[in-house]
């Protein structure tokens, strides 16, 4: 059973943390859909090495129809907080209490939602003091698993955040009825 994955982009993300989640989580079975305020809009990464669509917009979106939400980090959060269709996604996203993940400057994007009080989580450095004004707690590790939120600091991050991912979807995952002994 394949289960749908949001991941909201805007021009500027940080190249590997959205293609490595990305290529991860569609290798493991699940369908990555990225989520933006213009659908169609060709989106360059930072680093200039990955270009991606936006395929759907916040506005059209109800949380529901998703397993996850997966934010990739570097200047795309930021921009991705002003946009009001976005943020209403990721605040009802949150009420789900379905996985949500953030690395690098993600979490920008779930303060904004106003998802972060009383909750432990890492990110890039410069986010210490943003997410601690905002009633989290920071730790600086490589993945930070708090109930259903997943957080990593930078791309040398990048398999464990993706490992958490995937170990918190993996209950999600049917079971062949053919591969069950009788």
């Amino acid at each position: 059973m394949s289960s749908q994955i949001a991941m909201p982009v805007a021009g500027g993300f940080e190249d590997s943390e959205l293609t490595v989640p990305y290529e991860r989580l569609q290798s493991g079975g699940h369908n990555v859909v990225l989520i933006g305020t213009h659908p169609g809009e060709e989106l360059r990464g930072k680093r200039r090495q990955a270009t991606v669509r936006v395929e759907l917009v916040a506005r059209d979106l109800e949380p529901d129809s998703f397993e996850a939400l997966v934010i990739p980090g570097g200047y795309s959060p930021d921009g991705l907080r002003l946009d009001e269709n976005i943020v209403e996604f990721v605040r009802r996203f949150g009420a789900t209490g379905k996985t949500i993940a953030a690395i690098c400057h993600g979490p920008l994007l779930l303060i904004e939602a106003g998802l972060v009080k009383g909750r432990t989580m890492t990110s890039w450095p410069s986010l210490r003091d943003d997410l601690e004004n905002a009633g989290a707690t920071w730790v600086d590790r490589e993945v930070v698993e708090d109930g259903n939120f997943v957080t990593s600091r930078k791309p040398d991050d990048l398999d464990a955040f993706c490992d958490a991912i995937l170990r918190q979807l993996a209950p999600l995952q049917a079971v062949d009825p053919a591969q069950i002994e009788p």
